[in-house]
This record gives C-alpha cells, structure tokens and sequence, in this order.
C-alpha cells in the first residue's frame, strides 16, 4: 500500500549511546568559540561539559534554569546571550533547560518582540532570521525536545503554557547519552518516563501517524513500558537506556505526526497551576486512551488503541480489557500523584477544557471531544 504524503524533519545530528557526550565535545566545539551552556536548576551536574569547552580561545557563559521557562526567564536568556555575542547555545538537562535554550537560540538573532512569534497567544510569526546554533543534551528521558522544532514557554500574564515554533529551530546536534540519566531521582524518572511513553502513544493513534513515526511507536511504546516498570522496582543501566531511546522516538515521532488531547490538555493545566508537566500527562494518560477509545467505533484506528491495551496487559500484567485502568492503578501504586494532588481545582479543569480547543496538539487527536468529555475525562483522572 502506498502511503498519504507525509514529511519527516529532526535535529541535523543525533548521537546515541553511553559516552556520547563526551566524545562529541569536539563536535560541538566546531560550531563555535563563544558558547552559552544553558543548565538544569543543579548547574554542579553539568560541570564536567563546561570545564571540557574550557579553552584559551573560548568564551563560556552559563545560564542556570530553575524552572519551566517562561518569558521573563527566555528574555533573561536571550539578554545573556547577546551580552556575551554568543554564536552557540547548548542546553544540558530536562525539558525545561533544553526548552529555554532551544528558545534563546531562535530569539536571541531576532527583532521582534517574543510576543510575536508565540502561538495562540501571540501573533505565532514565524522567525525572520536564522537562530544561532543550537546544542541539546538531555539528562532526564521524558520529552523528546533535542529533536524537536519548538520550545514550550509559559505566559503567566495569560495563564497559558504555549508553543514558539519554526522548523529553523530543529538543533544542529542532538546528543543522548543514557549514562547522564543514571540515578535520576525515581519520581522524576517515573514522571518523565510517563510523558515519554505518552509521546510515543500519541502519534501512534493521533489522526497524523505515518509509516516513520509508526516504525518508531509501535516498538518504542512496549519498550518503554516495560523499562520503566523495571526502573520502579530499582537502578537498571539497561532500561535507562530504553528509556533515553524510547524518549528519543517520542520527539521524533510527535514533532512529524503529532500528539492528541492529553498533551492538549496537559498545556493549559500547565499554565494555570505550574504543576510539572510530566506528572499531568502521566496522571491523564489512562484516561485519555480510555475518552478516546470509547469514541474511536469501528474507525481503522480503534485497532491501534487494541494494540496499546495489549503492550500495558504485557508490561504491566492484567487482562488487555482493563489495561488502561491497570495504568492508572499502578502509576499511583508507584507515587504519581493524580490531578487533584497537583493542585489542579475544579475550576482549573473547566478552563483547560475550553482552552483545549486551541492548542495544537488538540488537532491531531484522533476523534473530537466535547468540553463535557474533556471535563469528565480530567474529573477521572483526579
């Protein structure tokens, strides 16, 4: 069978395996000489990067990032940036610091105000000039953002988590070294685990898929669920090695297929609460499948979310009818606080229901949901 047309764009370079990071130093060194190192909020963990892009002929900058980024945290950056005639940026840690200097990097060449180029709540125009060279180096296994072309920024004027996008930003070097994730702390690895196998799932039955991205999920999704069930039970350099990798196939299939409501919901949780990103998509993963599996009927894809029931039935044990309930019962059994742990209100739910509607990874999903099914399906998952 011939398929629909599709494209598939990523990062111009990707590394993977142990030892990845320190054997690219050279690599990155190639593509500039005054370097922005943008770090996690533990700016001690990323030592070892910065004393080796040490030189007599180089200028080395760093620029911590203790939360999800936001605007006044990017502008930061991008002051810091331009201060230092920065030609490179390279972000080592999770989603947040690679976000933050994936954005630094777009922003830090352009003339327009932030607030132009930000999605739904901005003008959502597209950059004007090329970013400066960008570098991700990711330490946590969850989003996938070395490989993808946009950064999440929050808005905290509007309440609202949302996307700077342009295909310019995919970074000119990826590198995934599992060995930086070892001993991640296990609610950090069970949180952004979840998210990582949430981003394979997505694209898998999202209403974008295509046979790239499929060759990625359908290996990635069981592999993932099975590694971090085994990561929960204790340190296993093998299964943070399925984990980088499954996180990995996650930016790469979500970034050129899409994602569906659970992170079209999770982004404006986000941004009314400032509850981690990671820990919503995982408390809302079960309860999503199930929204949409209830209202998928006998389309083609209702056979996708089978094969999902039955990866969770095999990992994670139970018959494949109740696997989404089983997903849910052992995320908690294993310390993933649910939506109302999060501090996610009533209130709070309504209103993401409603943004829900505008934000990109909504367009993907596979069918259409009500504001009522949205509510109903957050009301579950609290």
């Amino acid at each position: 069978m011939t398929p629909a047309e599709f494209t598939f764009a990523t990062a111009t370079e990707i590394r993977f395996g142990r030892g990845a990071g320190v054997q690219s130093i050279p690599d990155i060194l190639a593509l500039g000489s005054r370097i922005l190192v943008v770090t996690g909020a533990n700016a001690g963990r990323a030592a070892w990067l910065v004393e080796a892009l040490v030189g007599d002929d180089r200028e080395i900058g760093c620029f911590p990032v203790a939360r999800e980024p936001d605007v006044t945290l990017v502008e930061a950056g991008v002051s810091a940036a331009r201060a230092a005639d920065a030609e490179l940026i390279v972000s080592i840690g999770g989603g947040a610091a690679i976000d933050t200097g994936k954005a630094i990097s777009a922003l830090t060449p352009a003339r327009r105000p932030t607030m132009d180029h930000l999605e739904v709540v901005g003008k959502g125009l597209p950059l004007e000039r090329t970013p400066l060279a960008f570098v991700a180096i990711p330490t946590t296994a969850g989003t996938g953002a070395e490989v993808t072309r946009n950064a999440v920024i929050g808005v905290p004027g509007a309440r609202r988590k949302v996307s700077l996008r342009d295909r310019s930003m995919l970074p000119r070097l990826a590198i995934v070294d599992p060995a930086l994730t070892d001993s991640c702390p296990r609610a950090v690895t069970l949180a952004s685990g979840l998210d990582a196998v949430t981003q394979v799932i997505e694209p898998y039955v999202c209403a974008r898929s295509n046979p790239f991205t499929d060759a990625l999920c359908r290996s990635a999704i069981p592999a993932g669920l099975v590694a971090l069930r085994r990561l929960m039970r204790g340190e296993n350099a093998q299964a943070r090695e399925t984990m980088a990798w499954v996180s990995l196939c996650g930016g790469l299939a979500l970034s050129n297929a899409g994602l569906g409501v659970i992170h079209g919901l999770a982004g404006p949780l986000g941004g009314l609460t400032g509850a981690p990103h990671g820990a919503i998509c995982g408390a809302l993963l079960p309860h999503g499948l199930a929204a949409n599996a209830a209202r998928v009927g006998d389309q083609p894809v209702a056979a996708r979310f089978w094969d999902v029931r039955r990866w969770i039935a095999e990992a994670l044990g139970g018959g494949t009818e109740e696997a989404f309930d089983r997903l849910a019962d052992w995320s908690g059994q294993n310390g993933l606080p649910d939506l109302g742990a999060l501090g996610i209100s009533a209130d709070d739910r309504l209103k993401a229901a409603e943004a829900a509607a505008a934000s990109s990874s909504m367009k993907a999903n596979p069918v259409e949901l009500t504001v009522a099914e949205l509510v109903e399906l957050m009301e579950a998952a609290s």
